[in-house]
């Protein structure tokens, strides 16, 4: 089949919209769609610190890289979860991307900060729970000690709508009152973005082999069978069937999330005694759960010639 701008031939087939494109329109294709769903939401500003939270992974890289050539001024962080060899080759990862991008690269090892790697500490909570935990409370609090103005994660469609349809599927209203591209900062909060919010996974991995974006394509082990895996693939059978299905539930989502907004209970956060962080008791979770007595300083330390690692 050929493009459907030009005679050459289809790199890929769309299927929603449905349309054939050479490899040169749809690289064209996918950084329009991003810097339309940036201006759309207002996500970013061209005057605004920014950091990019990258795992080694195709989605980060990828927003990582669009964001540098659409000419954000951008630092990425990475977080080494201290998961053996699976981290190990995520941090490689993470340093060949910023290479081809040419931005600052910070990077905050688990094992080293906490003296255990994610899996390896003894507490009650799934893995997955404390993880991500730990991974919220680092890249935020490195975001706010270094002065940064907002985050910005890969989340795509894909993971969008996964993570709507699971919290419907569960009725956790106060999830669903909370989601979306743009998470507003407060206070010691710094304003979270997902510029990859309408484009799909397989959109994703087809920019990243267009540009030639080498990515991490192993899954955390911790990750096998997680609940949001299964319900990515009800998505996807049903994307199959009909075309658009996830953009459309997404799209609908967002018109109808005030209706989950009266289930938001307001708190007072207090500070933590530990970090001073925000929390809904004496300590926040993250010094709860790795038991800390005393604060972590996130802030760069200064650095001849390159990033800070």
């Amino acid at each position: 089949m050929r493009c459907k701008f030009c005679e050459k031939k289809a790199y890929i087939k769309l299927h929603y919209p449905k349309m054939y494109l050479c490899r040169e329109h749809f690289i064209e294709y996918f950084e329009r769609k991003v810097k339309r769903t940036i201006e759309k939401y207002k996500l970013l500003r061209k005057d605004e610190r920014i950091l990019v939270v990258v795992s080694g992974g195709k989605d980060s890289a990828v927003v990582s890289y669009v964001l540098k050539k659409l000419g954000y001024d951008i630092e990425c962080l990475h977080i080494n979860l201290g998961i053996g060899e699976y981290s190990a080759k995520s941090e490689e990862y993470a340093k060949k991307q910023r290479e081809m991008i040419n931005a600052p690269l910070h990077i905050v090892r688990v094992k080293e900060l906490l003296g255990a790697g994610i899996g390896e500490l003894k507490t009650s909570r799934p893995t997955c729970s404390y993880c991500g935990i730990t991974k919220r409370y680092i890249f935020n609090k490195f975001a706010y000690d270094n002065g940064f103005d907002v985050i910005v994660t890969g989340h795509n469609l894909d993971d969008e709508a996964s993570f709507i349809f699971s919290n419907m599927m569960n009725w956790n209203t106060q999830y669903l009152a909370k989601q979306g591209p743009l998470l507003p900062g407060e206070g010691k909060f710094v304003k979270k973005v997902k510029p990859l919010y309408e484009v799909t996974e397989r959109e994703v991995v087809a920019y990243a082999l267009a540009v030639g974006i080498e990515y991490m394509i192993e899954e955390c082990p911790h990750a096998r069978g997680a609940t949001t895996l299964g319900y990515k693939e009800v998505l996807n059978q049903m994307e199959e069937k009909r075309p658009g299905t996830k953009i459309n539930f997404v799209k609908g989502y967002l018109r109808k999330r005030y209706l989950f907004e009266q289930e938001i209970e307001e708190v007072e956060l207090k500070e933590c005694k530990v970090c001073g962080m925000p929390a809904l008791g004496e300590k926040c979770s993250f010094c709860k759960v790795w038991r800390l007595e005393k604060p972590i300083d996130f802030k760069i330390k200064p650095q001849i010639g390159g990033p800070s690692s």
